[in-house]
């Protein structure tokens, strides 16, 4: 049976990109990729607008600029959260340090569960402000994308907090069950030069001395 920690093989596996892509834990990270380009984007390119009378621009949501900048924000860490935790995630069968991958997934498991509580209050921002805000007036379209894929953004980082908690714990079972880390595990793999079952030669130097010629005393 093949060795595992933190729902991995150990190091030295062939990296199938196929079965990597098939995994629901990626699946939903790149979902989550792409909800956060929604939302950024759309905030970028239509969530300002310049009213005739002013020369400023203001957010779309009740021209709360706050609003905009902290959805732009959380949408932009979480679009490189998401690539940095994907290039991990293909990387991590070949970490064979079992502290480094608890490290990662600890990583992985905190980052996930600020960013579900942050979409959420994003979500419940962007959407009191938008049951507020003269429609008309602004790109409804573009704002009621955001709100939408700002809910959709939560649901996601909640699945990849579930997902890293589940892999923690596996993890820590695999540990206790007796993974050993082959970085820690300092046992020679060569054998030694004596051959194993060899015993002494019961004739020695001393004996074969004590048993030599000794000439006769007169």
């Amino acid at each position: 049976m093949e060795s595992s920690a933190y729902g991995a093989s150990l190091a030295g596996g062939a990296f199938d990109l196929g079965s990597f892509i098939k995994r629901p834990q990626t699946i939903v990270r790149l979902f989550s990729w792409l909800f956060a380009i929604v939302v950024f984007a759309t905030i970028v390119s239509e969530g300002y607008i310049n009213e005739q009378t002013k020369d400023e621009t203001a957010c779309m949501f009740n021209k709360n600029d706050s609003a905009c900048s902290f959805g732009i924000g959380i949408g932009i860490l979480a679009f490189l959260a998401c690539v940095a935790f994907i290039v991990l995630d293909a990387y991590f069968p070949q970490i064979s340090n079992a502290n480094d991958r608890k490290y990662i997934v600890l990583g992985d498991l905190s980052f996930s569960g600020v960013w579900t509580f942050l979409w959420f209050v994003c979500f419940c921002v962007l959407a009191n402000l938008w049951a507020k805000t003269n429609q008309d007036a602004v790109p409804a379209d573009a704002a009621r994308a955001v709100v939408t894929f700002s809910f959709f953004s939560t649901v996601t980082w909640a699945m990849l907090t579930v997902f890293a908690f589940r892999r923690y714990r596996q993890g820590m079972d695999e540990v206790g069950l007796g993974y050993n880390d082959p970085a820690s595990d300092h046992i020679s793999p060569y054998p030694s030069g004596v051959p194993e079952g060899y015993q002494q030669s019961p004739f020695t130097a001393s004996s074969a001395g004590q048993g030599g010629y000794q000439p006769p005393a007169y």
